[in-house]
Protein backbone atom coordinates (compact mmCIF):
# COMPACT_ATOMS: atom_id res chain seq x y z
CA UNK A 1 0.00 0.00 0.00
CA UNK A 2 2.93 2.36 0.63
CA UNK A 3 4.27 1.92 -2.88
CA UNK A 4 0.78 2.39 -4.33
CA UNK A 5 0.36 5.65 -2.41
CA UNK A 6 3.69 6.96 -3.71
CA UNK A 7 2.73 5.90 -7.24
CA UNK A 8 -0.64 7.66 -6.95
CA UNK A 9 0.99 10.85 -5.71
CA UNK A 10 3.77 10.90 -8.30
CA UNK A 11 2.07 9.51 -11.39
CA UNK A 12 -1.58 10.45 -11.15
CA UNK A 13 -1.52 13.73 -9.21
CA UNK A 14 -4.40 12.61 -6.97
CA UNK A 15 -6.25 15.14 -4.80
CA UNK A 16 -6.51 12.89 -1.71
CA UNK A 17 -5.72 9.35 -0.57
CA UNK A 18 -8.15 7.33 1.51
CA UNK A 19 -6.69 4.36 3.12
CA UNK A 20 -3.72 3.65 5.25
CA UNK A 21 -4.89 0.69 7.34
CA UNK A 22 -2.11 0.67 9.93
CA UNK A 23 -0.88 3.60 11.96
CA UNK A 24 2.71 2.92 10.86
CA UNK A 25 1.64 3.19 7.20
CA UNK A 26 -0.36 6.31 7.96
CA UNK A 27 2.65 8.01 9.56
CA UNK A 28 4.82 7.31 6.52
CA UNK A 29 2.20 8.25 3.94
CA UNK A 30 1.17 11.34 5.93
CA UNK A 31 4.73 12.61 5.82
CA UNK A 32 4.54 12.35 2.05
CA UNK A 33 1.10 14.01 2.16
CA UNK A 34 2.57 16.93 4.10
CA UNK A 35 5.31 17.39 1.51
CA UNK A 36 2.96 17.08 -1.48
CA UNK A 37 0.06 18.89 0.27
CA UNK A 38 -2.31 16.01 -0.44
CA UNK A 39 -4.79 15.03 2.30
CA UNK A 40 -4.43 11.50 3.65
CA UNK A 41 -7.64 10.10 5.17
CA UNK A 42 -7.67 6.98 7.34
CA UNK A 43 -10.63 5.19 8.89
CA UNK A 44 -8.47 2.79 10.90
CA UNK A 45 -5.16 4.42 11.91
CA UNK A 46 -5.42 4.99 15.66
CA UNK A 47 -1.95 5.99 16.88
CA UNK A 48 -2.02 9.07 19.13
CA UNK A 49 1.18 10.23 17.40
CA UNK A 50 -0.85 11.05 14.30
CA UNK A 51 -1.84 14.58 15.27
CA UNK A 52 -2.88 17.58 13.23
CA UNK A 53 0.04 19.53 14.70
CA UNK A 54 2.62 17.21 13.16
CA UNK A 55 0.58 15.88 10.22
CA UNK A 56 -1.41 18.80 8.88
CA UNK A 57 -2.60 16.80 5.84
CA UNK A 58 -3.68 13.74 7.84
CA UNK A 59 -7.38 13.28 8.58
CA UNK A 60 -8.31 10.59 11.10
CA UNK A 61 -11.87 9.35 10.67
CA UNK A 62 -11.87 7.27 13.87
CA UNK A 63 -11.00 7.76 17.52
CA UNK A 64 -7.33 7.45 18.43
CA UNK A 65 -6.01 4.81 20.83
CA UNK A 66 -5.73 7.31 23.65
CA UNK A 67 -9.54 7.38 23.97
CA UNK A 68 -9.50 3.72 25.02
CA UNK A 69 -7.66 4.52 28.24
CA UNK A 70 -10.61 6.39 29.74
CA UNK A 71 -12.74 3.26 29.49
CA UNK A 72 -9.94 1.08 30.82
CA UNK A 73 -9.37 3.41 33.77
CA UNK A 74 -13.11 3.48 34.50
CA UNK A 75 -13.21 -0.32 34.55
CA UNK A 76 -10.17 -0.50 36.84
CA UNK A 77 -11.78 2.03 39.17
CA UNK A 78 -15.18 0.29 39.15
CA UNK A 79 -13.54 -3.01 40.09
CA UNK A 80 -11.60 -1.35 42.89
CA UNK A 81 -8.21 -2.45 41.62
CA UNK A 82 -5.36 -0.42 43.12
CA UNK A 83 -2.47 -1.91 41.15
CA UNK A 84 -2.15 -3.15 37.57
CA UNK A 85 0.61 -4.32 35.26
CA UNK A 86 0.78 -2.99 31.70
CA UNK A 87 1.70 -5.60 29.07
CA UNK A 88 2.35 -4.24 25.59
CA UNK A 89 4.30 -4.94 22.43
CA UNK A 90 7.49 -3.04 21.70
CA UNK A 91 6.18 -1.20 18.64
CA UNK A 92 4.89 2.30 17.97
CA UNK A 93 1.40 0.84 18.43
CA UNK A 94 2.24 -0.59 21.84
CA UNK A 95 4.37 2.28 23.09
CA UNK A 96 2.00 4.94 21.74
CA UNK A 97 -0.83 4.31 24.17
CA UNK A 98 1.31 3.80 27.27
CA UNK A 99 1.76 7.44 28.39
CA UNK A 100 -2.00 7.99 28.12
CA UNK A 101 -2.71 4.79 30.03
CA UNK A 102 -0.28 5.62 32.83
CA UNK A 103 -1.69 9.17 33.13
CA UNK A 104 -5.29 7.90 33.27
CA UNK A 105 -4.41 5.36 35.94
CA UNK A 106 -2.47 7.89 38.00
CA UNK A 107 -5.50 10.21 37.95
CA UNK A 108 -7.46 7.53 39.84
CA UNK A 109 -4.55 6.64 42.15
CA UNK A 110 -3.79 3.26 40.59
CA UNK A 111 -0.17 2.12 40.66
CA UNK A 112 1.61 0.47 37.72
CA UNK A 113 4.58 -1.20 39.46
CA UNK A 114 5.76 -3.10 36.38
CA UNK A 115 5.56 -2.74 32.63
CA UNK A 116 6.01 -5.85 30.55
CA UNK A 117 7.36 -5.06 27.09
CA UNK A 118 7.09 -7.88 24.55
CA UNK A 119 9.35 -7.52 21.48
CA UNK A 120 7.44 -7.81 18.21
CA UNK A 121 9.93 -10.52 17.22
CA UNK A 122 9.43 -12.46 20.48
CA UNK A 123 9.63 -16.22 20.30
CA UNK A 124 7.33 -18.48 22.29
CA UNK A 125 10.25 -19.05 24.67
CA UNK A 126 10.68 -15.30 25.26
CA UNK A 127 6.96 -14.91 25.93
CA UNK A 128 6.96 -17.88 28.32
CA UNK A 129 9.89 -16.37 30.24
CA UNK A 130 8.02 -13.09 30.62
CA UNK A 131 4.87 -14.94 31.70
CA UNK A 132 7.00 -16.57 34.41
CA UNK A 133 7.98 -13.10 35.66
CA UNK A 134 4.33 -12.00 35.65
CA UNK A 135 3.12 -15.12 37.49
CA UNK A 136 5.68 -14.50 40.25
CA UNK A 137 4.31 -11.00 40.90
CA UNK A 138 1.70 -10.16 43.51
CA UNK A 139 -0.24 -8.01 41.06
CA UNK A 140 -3.03 -10.00 39.43
CA UNK A 141 -4.54 -7.39 37.11
CA UNK A 142 -2.94 -7.13 33.68
CA UNK A 143 -3.83 -4.63 30.99
CA UNK A 144 -2.70 -6.12 27.69
CA UNK A 145 -2.32 -3.91 24.60
CA UNK A 146 -1.18 -5.94 21.58
CA UNK A 147 -1.84 -5.96 17.87
CA UNK A 148 -3.87 -8.83 16.48
CA UNK A 149 -0.73 -10.34 14.93
CA UNK A 150 0.88 -10.89 18.33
Amino acid sequence: SLLKAIELLESYKVQAIIGPQKSSEAVFISNIGNVTQVPIISFTATSPSLTYNSMSYFVRATLDDSTQVKSIAALVQACGWREVVAVYEDTNYGRGILPYLIDALQEIDVRVPYRSVIPSSATNETIMQELGVLIAMQTRVFIVHMSSTM
